[in-house]
């Protein structure tokens, strides 16, 4: 592959020698973050024939759990069976879990189901960051980054359709079975597609105590959701915290790291750049999940109408992504401090805006938050995996679905805080809900402006080592 004339522009990336392993990894991501709103889509209907609604929550928690712990266990995997073989590995655990769903006489089995897809989901997405950089020449990274960026705002449209086409017709578990049936189908395909790539499993340990301390707290966090008072949620927060810094401390030492080496280091480029991934996954986490609930209570939209007017972001995103995908290294500093600045405006936007009629003013708020995302995302994986250290470069690659996804657990868990402490707790009243629409959003600026503060640092960092 070394050897192709390097080439510029989408279609040296769509050319027909990379279409099979550029369909799998996009497939795999979107299968994995698409399931979030066809569950969300399917869910009523799961508790009408199987009831358990005291377990909504935990179909989601669980998933998120066990996607968080398989993200940060995929370098240490791919280390021992390759990074085929993990994406292989991954779309079949997903599978299972998926039939799990499918077959599930309760919701108890069904939240099992989850746990399982989660696990399966979380290999798959972190796994592609790492075959983007060994299927790929370097040239064309940042749009195979923009195509996976693209996945994940897509989602947003296919999850709901997918989830509301079986709902419609009394088939929640057909949802399920299609979803599994994807997964298997990846198989074959990504055997004869991605490359194979060399394993070492010299020295090899599971880093059970790492992974204990990533699992605690995500059970803290997820505990948040369920814990009376805030004084409980406070606490909670604090536990979760502090066992992610002794997990980092602990990984920092270890011989078979999690996590970059630097990772959330002020004085390098990956450092820096895992910071501002972690601080734009938090400022986003409140569009995905308090705006659908504030537009149905608001404006009366009805579900599927609240999550498709939640995906204009998909349209900001994927579309800033495009357009942006092929501006030379030298260039995209500035998008690197744009990105946040426009997720900002959009938190603001949503904070003043989602109260007042017609709700089409809110649109823009929503599209710039999408936007934010599109314009950096790229960009800031290509500096986090080319600043890496020696020998750490499927580590950072790997490394970024994990830090995505516990950005987002924690934007889950401050942002329910925020909103029982704006009075939601009391009841789903429109005064209630109206006060927590301006606080939820008003509240993120800070991880937007914050986020953009770590875009300077990472621009200034750049060109030193340039």
């Amino acid at each position: 592959m070394s050897e192709e004339p390097i080439e510029t522009g989408w279609s040296a990336l769509l050319r027909p020698v990379w279409l099979p392993a550029l369909s799998v990894l996009v497939g795999g991501v979107l299968l994995h973050s698409m399931n979030v709103l066809m569950l969300a889509t399917v869910l009523p209907s799961v508790v009408e024939d199987l009831g358990g609604a005291t377990l909504m929550s935990w179909t989601s928690t669980a998933f998120l759990a066990s996607s968080i712990v398989a993200s940060a266990c995929t370098g240490y995997l791919t280390s021992i069976l390759g990074a085929r073989t993990v994406f292989c590995a991954g779309a079949l655990v997903f599978g299972v879990g998926a039939l799990t769903c499918a077959l599930a006489p309760s919701m108890a089995e069904v939240v099992a189901g989850r746990f399982v897809q989660g696990f399966g989901g979380g290999l798959l997405t972190a796994i592609a960051y790492v075959l983007v950089r060994s299927t790929f020449p370097e040239n064309l990274w940042a749009r195979g980054f923009s195509l996976m960026a693209g996945a994940w705002s897509l989602s947003i449209l296919v999850g709901p359709l997918v989830g509301g086409l079986f709902a419609r017709h009394g088939d929640w578990r057909g949802a399920f079975f299609a979803v599994a049936a994807i997964a298997v189908a990846l198989v074959p395909v990504a055997l004869r597609a991605l490359p194979r790539v060399a394993t070492s499993s010299e020295g090899a340990r599971v880093p059970v105590l790492r992974v204990m301390l990533i699992c605690a707290a995500i059970a803290a966090m997820s505990a948040m959701a369920v814990a009376p008072g805030v004084p409980a949620k406070v606490a909670l927060f604090a536990g979760a915290v502090t066992a992610l810094v002794m997990a980092l401390a602990i990984d920092r030492h270890a011989p078979r790291p999690l996590l970059p080496t630097d990772a959330f280091s002020l004085a390098t480029p990956t450092g820096v750049g895992v910071w501002l991934l972690l601080l734009l996954a938090i400022a986003y986490s409140p569009l995905q999940i308090f705006v659908p609930i504030f537009l149905q209570v608001l404006h009366g939209l009805d579900p599927l109408g609240a999550g498709y007017m939640v995906a204009g972001a998909s349209f900001g995103w994927t579309g800033m992504s495009l357009i942006l995908a092929g501006t030379p290294s030298e260039r995209s500093g500035r998008l690197l401090v744009g990105g946040p600045v426009l997720m900002t405006m959009g938190l603001a936007g949503l904070a003043f805006l989602m109260a007042l009629e017609p709700v089409v003013l809110v649109l823009p708020a929503i599209v710039l938050m999408g936007a934010g995302f599109g314009v950096c995302w790229a960009f800031i994986a290509q500096r986090v995996i080319g600043g890496a250290r020696s020998g750490e470069g499927d580590l950072a690659a790997s490394s970024m679905a994990t830090v995505q996804q516990a950005g987002f657990a924690l934007g889950a868990a401050l942002s329910g805080l925020v909103a029982n402490a704006a009075g939601l707790s009391a009841g789903l009243s429109r005064a209630d809900i109206a006060e927590a629409a301006f606080w939820v959003p008003a509240s993120f600026v800070t991880a937007a402006v914050a986020a953009a503060v770590m875009g300077g640092r990472l621009v200034s960092l750049s060109k030193r080592t340039a």
